[in-house]
């Protein structure tokens, strides 16, 4: 049984998603403002959060709140906070490819404790609560139990618009690239750790995100049976933007060619 948070984040989760999906059908109509090179924020963004955040501010008042587009507010309960994307593969939605998500995160004293990442496309709601498992709908997720690197598949994202992550990402590429079955760039963090957790990745990483890209992510591999830390063993994923999740077998494989740039 979920709780009355969880329940609330997927009922949220799937009401934003329906307001993406039809801008979706009409997105070449949209307006879009580009807010930094490659990284753009169109209507569709802003109605899902203020779908999002009316309905959750509206259940629980007192929590406070971090959204991509509304920025941070204190809420009167300092411990409890959403962490929340509304459309996480915004550059896929503007070019008309089916692989976005909202990603909705309930953080308790820095915890996270619940998370939500609902892709429309494809009507598949990934949920998990601090020990209770992870689902996607009704089914039970659980990572690969893939355990050699050559018959693996990773996820990652690649630096883009000249951003200065591109030359150590280039080399752990051409160091796991010849060692592995495969590395895909799919372009939402949000639904790469989501795959990690139903066992279609093997692995993912990346550096240069933000806490909302990735905060329902982490309570969802955890969940799953996955394994996840940050790239500096002594930073902090959150707040760096920077992790590596993988399976038990396949975490200190592919930690190590990462660790190693």
């Amino acid at each position: 049984m979920s709780s009355a948070n969880l329940n609330l984040m997927m009922k949220v989760a799937r009401k934003a998603g329906r307001s993406l999906a039809k801008d979706f059908r009409e997105v070449e109509q949209l307006q879009v403002s580009s807010k930094s090179a490659g990284d753009f924020v169109s209507l569709a963004d802003i109605r899902a959060e203020e779908i999002i955040r009316q309905e959750l501010m509206e259940a629980r008042p007192t929590y406070g709140w971090l959204g991509e587009e509304s920025g941070a507010a204190d809420g009167k309960d300092p411990t409890r906070r959403w962490i929340v994307d509304p459309l996480d593969g915004t550059t896929n939605f503007l070019h008309g490819l089916p692989h976005f998500a909202v990603s909705i995160a309930l953080e308790h004293k820095g915890d996270i404790v619940a998370g939500v990442i609902y892709d429309p496309s494809k009507d598949e709601c990934f949920a998990a609560e601090k020990g209770q498992g992870a689902f996607v709908n009704e089914a039970r997720l659980r990572v690969s139990d893939r355990k050699s690197m050559i018959e693996s598949i990773f996820a990652t994202g690649l630096p883009f618009a000249g951003r200065p992550e591109l030359p150590d990402q280039l080399k752990r590429l051409a160091k796991l690239l010849p060692a592995c079955a495969g590395v895909r760039r799919f372009g939402s963090a949000a639904l790469d750790m989501a795959y990690v957790a139903a066992g279609r990745y093997d692995g993912y990483w990346e550096g240069g995100l933000n806490a909302w890209d990735i905060a329902a992510g982490i309570i969802i591999v955890k969940e799953a049976g996955g394994f996840i830390e940050p790239i500096d063993p002594q930073g902090n994923i959150l707040e760096d933007g920077a992790l590596i999740c993988a399976n038990d077998p396949m975490f200190p494989q592919l930690a190590k060619v990462i660790r190693s740039v």
